[in-house]
């Protein structure tokens, strides 16, 4: 049972990206479906878990979760433009390396003398592990997405903001991440209907294929609560370096799923890249 909750949380964030792709759409769409999903799980975790929060810690959660939105709308712009296999190793590095920081700058970790350079050492490994991930063929790529790759990878560090943000507020609380999920998925759909109003994109809430987006919103939930569960019964350690899985699964999917296309060279790039990511997040977590 520890080990399916351990590797649940890749899974459910590993078919987000290519679950949301594969039923399509604009970033609007995919965002409110996805949003809308989540907080209909949370609703019937409700239900059944009765957590007690106080309202600084209601709002800090719901705070949270419109930080998420940020970094989720910066990916489905990704998809867009560069395809699910290039934007997921590239966005998850980047929230490795914010986190890690974060960790260390607010929270105290590496401590010492040898976790600091092992820590570098990891944060040095991802870096590496982008750039790998994101090498392409430069013919190929001009008839693939002319023009949109650097920009999207820029926009994709911008955006990852929201996600260290998201991941950095609940270290602050006390309480378990199950009694903050709730307030988390109302911090979420707020966002997403601010975002789609602030936009101009009212209209997509009447579309279905923003309904059907909603697909996104129940696996993403299966990946956050089996994290939750996967955290207390593992360790926090475990449970995190496991579900970094995800990107394994999301890129392997782009590529099988959603046909995009890589050249054996890119492909060799992609597969090294992947397993220096997770190593970095191994290095950077347990060490």
């Amino acid at each position: 049972m520890n080990v399916l909750l351990m590797l649940l949380p890749a899974v459910g964030w590993g078919l987000l990206g290519p679950v949301v792709a594969r039923i399509g759409g604009k970033p609007a769409n995919q965002i409110f479906g996805t949003a809308v999903g989540t907080l209909l799980v949370a609703a019937v975790m409700t239900l059944f878990y009765h957590p007690h929060l106080s309202v600084p810690t209601f709002l800090a959660a719901v705070l949270a979760g419109s930080f998420w939105v940020i970094g989720q709308v910066g990916q489905f712009i990704s998809f867009k433009n560069i395809g699910v296999s290039t934007t997921m190793p590239t966005s998850t590095g980047f929230q490795l390396i914010g986190t890690s920081l974060v960790g260390v700058v607010i929270f105290g970790e590496w401590s010492t003398m040898m976790e600091k350079l092992l820590g570098a050492g990891g944060i040095l490994i991802l870096i590496v592990g982008i750039m790998l991930t994101s090498v392409t063929d430069k013919p190929l790529v001009a008839q693939r997405t002319p023009q949109k790759k650097l920009p999207t990878i820029l926009m994709l560090l911008m955006t990852t903001l929201g996600y260290v943000v998201y991941m950095a507020i609940p270290r602050g609380l006390n309480h378990s991440g199950l009694a903050i999920f709730f307030p988390e998925a109302i911090g979420i759909l707020l966002a997403v209907l601010v975002y789609v109003f602030v936009t101009g994109q009212q209209r997509i809430i009447k579309e279905p294929v923003s309904w059907l987006n909603i697909a996104g919103g129940l696996v993403f939930s299966l990946g956050a609560i089996s994290y939750i569960g996967s955290v207390q019964a593992n360790g926090v350690n475990s449970a995190f370096v496991v579900s970094q899985l995800a990107v394994v699964i999301s890129t392997l999917l782009g590529m099988i799923w959603m046909h995009e296309t890589k050249t054996p060279r890119e492909l060799a790039f992609t597969i090294f890249g992947l397993l220096l990511i997770v190593s970095g997040a191994v290095i950077t977590t347990v060490f």
